[in-house]
Parts: C-alpha cells; structure tokens; sequence
C-alpha cells in the first residue's frame, strides 16, 4: 500500500505542473485508494485537463464513462468516472466529476476520445446526465420515450409494465401465467427431442 501511494506521490508531482497549469483550481481533490490514483477535477475544466492527460501526459485511451449516484451528496448527486490508460507509460489514473441533480450538465468528451461516444450515450441513458457538446445524445438501451433512469438509486425497484410502440409486456411479477407457459412448452420441446432421437436410433 504505502509502496504505492509513493508512487503515486511521485507520479503527481510530474503532472501537477501539466495539468494545473493553466488553472490551479481544475483539480478538486487528489484520492489514492487501494492503490488506485483518481483526480476529482471541475466540470468546468474537465475538457482542458482531459486534453492534457492526453497530449501531454500521453493517456492515450480512456475505457468508457461510468455514472454514479449519491442521492445523499446535496449538489453532488451525479458523478461521471472516467478511467485512463496510458498505453505508452503503462500507467492508469481516473478523472471523477460531479454536478447536482438540478443541472445534470457534464461536457462531453466525445472531442477528445472518440471511442467515448456510445460511453456517454450509455450514462445518459442510465443516470441522466447530459453531456453538452456530444453529437448525437440520445438512449442506447432503453426506448427513447422512456420515463427515468434505470441505474439511478431513487428509482423504482418493483416490475413495472414495459411498453415498446404499441406492444406491452407485463411487470415481472405479473407474469407467472407467462412464465408457466413458458415451462410447459420447453418440457415439450425437450420431451419432442428426447423421441426425435430415440426414433433416429
């Protein structure tokens, strides 16, 4: 543990000239935890210290965009995480960013790593953050008439029914007819096989 935080000590006296250069108030907070470094960096300034991690301190990937909700955080419900590699150092640092569920605004990074596009579609979808400056934000997983944010932690945890165009598919504890059904025309199927193989012998 302490070899680690060490080396991380090191590592952010490297890159604190680089990423602070430009503003020393872009970070937040600096956390090591289970040796694991991550920069809690202003909404505001995460395109810019992106942009430096990137150009200058060579992360060259950044594997996605993961939301996090803390309804108990008063103007820090939503957090988006965002883990780097650098690929050419072989090193990984994490960027977090919070905005408060009243302005659920976080720019995007689409810019910056490509690859970032359906990441941030995803979290949208999930949490409901909206990334300003993404070119295309809709949801990727649920219909785009659907109301709330499945991940977030206030949302409802019971079966609600589903609806996709016209079509519905009842809650999931309103289906044990279906599911009984369900059972019944599998064990035909298996006893059908179980004779189809029995009569090619």
């Amino acid at each position: 543990f302490f070899s680690s935080r060490r080396r991380h000590t090191r590592c952010l006296s490297d890159w604190s000239s680089d990423v602070c250069s430009s503003d020393l108030d872009a970070i937040e907070k600096v956390v090591v935890d289970r040796g694991e470094l991550t920069l809690h960096v202003k909404r505001e300034k995460l395109v810019e210290v992106a942009k430096v991690l990137r150009d200058k301190l060579l992360f060259e990937m950044c594997m996605g965009v993961n939301g996090v909700h803390y309804p108990n955080e008063t103007g820090r419900e939503l957090h988006a995480v965002y883990p780097l590699l650098s690929i050419t150092n072989n090193r990984r640092v994490r960027i977090e960013v919070a905005c408060p569920d009243s302005d659920p605004h976080i720019p995007s990074l689409v810019n910056v790593w490509a690859g970032n596009n359906w990441h941030e579609r995803e979290t949208f979808d999930m949490f409901g953050i909206i990334f300003d400056g993404h070119p295309a934000l809709t949801r990727i997983l649920m219909p785009d008439d659907w109301q709330g944010h499945p991940q977030r932690k206030d949302y409802a945890l019971n079966g609600i029914n589903v609806e996709y165009k016209g079509a519905s598919q009842p809650a999931p504890d309103n289906r044990r007819a279906d599911r009984k059904s369900t059972r019944l025309n599998s064990s035909h199927l298996g006893i059908s096989y179980a004779v189809f193989c029995l009569k090619k012998k």
